[in-house]
């Protein structure tokens, strides 16, 4: 199989299957075999809508001999036991984000991966796309200079506005820090190292939401999570941000991320989308008010794609036996700080996050999703 596209199959056909499935059955080196799903009947029609050959259950897909990477899109809160069956079967796998939702499964997840000789990727794989890839190594000439704060903010009216069955992102393992928290998180991490220690926040607008959307609008469900999520976090480097998470917001602001270096501030797109536009300010020429700064803009490079991304550039280092990008240390390490936060909002006080990612590498500027490398 070295030379061959590496053998792909699904667990979990859900919502976000949808823009997993129309990257990978469209990537070259990467072939989808199967989906699988506990409601077989939406396995099969994501696999029948795909052009996918074969569909059932989770064992089915685990049992298949030519699936070699599973994509485990199941809910946050068995994650790591399906993850870690998937190792169990001889399986790779590529996980949504977080890797779990506490840290001892995770960390048994990862430990286990590496006694087999498996490998563990974990979302968002965004961070992957030529948006923040662009700011990167923007920030790594020395644009910027040395990168110092980040603020960031995700905060909009709540996912039961949209989604027919919510209740999952409202539950332990979820709300606007599990479920969002990942993306702003993991960019900081690719810019700034590890984190070293955190502090937070939090508070719950409605005990209760009621579904909005399809067949269950109307019906309520119970909130067991902050939805509302103010955290700083202090970095190895030095390096302080903060950041805003909430599904209480009328006011939708989405996607900013802003760090500022010694000598510039550079405006970074949605860590939630894989394309944006990089700008930089080095303050005004002239002091006056009202203030008014002047942005130039970073040119994009690399080829723009979705969801699947992270998942390619794990098969193709599986094929040349180099390590891959989205690790599941970083996936740990992320896990870690959330979960710091949310201790750091029950405790009111600063939460040491203890585990250490290696400095994230930037995607080669030459890789191209749609080229045939196997």
């Amino acid at each position: 199989m070295s030379n061959s596209p590496v053998g792909i199959g699904f667990i979990g056909a859900g919502m976000i299957s949808e823009t997993y499935l129309e990257n990978l059955t469209s990537f070259p080196d990467v072939k989808v075999h199967s989906v699988g799903d506990l409601d077989v009947e939406r396995a099969e029609e994501q696999a029948r809508k795909h052009g996918v050959e074969s569909w059932g259950s989770a064992e089915d897909v685990l049992a298949n001999p030519d699936v070699e990477v599973i994509v485990n899109l199941t809910i946050p809160a068995v994650h790591a036991e399906v993850a870690l069956a998937s190792i169990e079967a001889g399986k790779h796998v590529w996980t949504e984000k977080p890797i779990s939702v506490d840290r001892g499964s995770g960390q048994a997840l990862v430990e286990r991966a590496h006694q087999l000789g498996k490998r563990v990727g974990v979302a968002p794989d965004t961070v992957l796309g030529p948006g923040i890839q662009t700011a990167r190594r923007a920030i790594e000439r020395g644009d910027i200079g040395v990168p110092l704060s980040a603020q960031t903010v995700m905060q909009y009216f709540g996912p039961d506005v949209f989604h027919p069955n919510p209740d999952f992102l409202f539950a332990q393992g979820a709300g606007p820090l599990f479920d969002m928290g990942p993306y702003y998180i993991a960019s900081l991490v690719h810019i700034f190292g590890s984190i070293d220690r955190v502090a937070a926040v939090g508070s719950i607008a409605q005990q209760r939401r009621t579904v909005q959307v399809g067949p269950r609008a109307g019906e309520s469900f119970p909130v067991e999570v902050p939805t509302h999520v103010s955290a700083i976090a202090h970095f190895e480097s030095g390096a302080v941000s903060q950041s805003v998470l909430s599904f209480d917001s009328p006011l939708a602001s989405m996607g900013q991320v802003i760090v500022t270096g010694t000598e510039g501030t550079m405006s970074i797109p949605d860590p939630n989308s894989f394309s944006g536009e990089v700008k930089i300010t080095r303050g005004p020429r002239e002091f006056s008010f009202p203030i008014v700064n002047e942005w130039e803009t970073v040119p994009e490079q690399g080829v723009v794609t979705g969801r699947g991304l992270g998942v390619l550039e794990m098969a193709r280092a599986i094929r040349a036996n180099r390590p891959h990008i989205a690790t599941g240390e970083l996936g740990l390490h992320v896990l870690d700080a959330m979960i710091g936060i949310e201790e750091s909002i029950s405790t009111g006080q600063f939460v040491s996050v203890e585990s250490r990612v290696e400095r994230v590498p930037t995607l080669p500027l030459d890789f191209d999703p749609f080229q045939q490398t196997l």
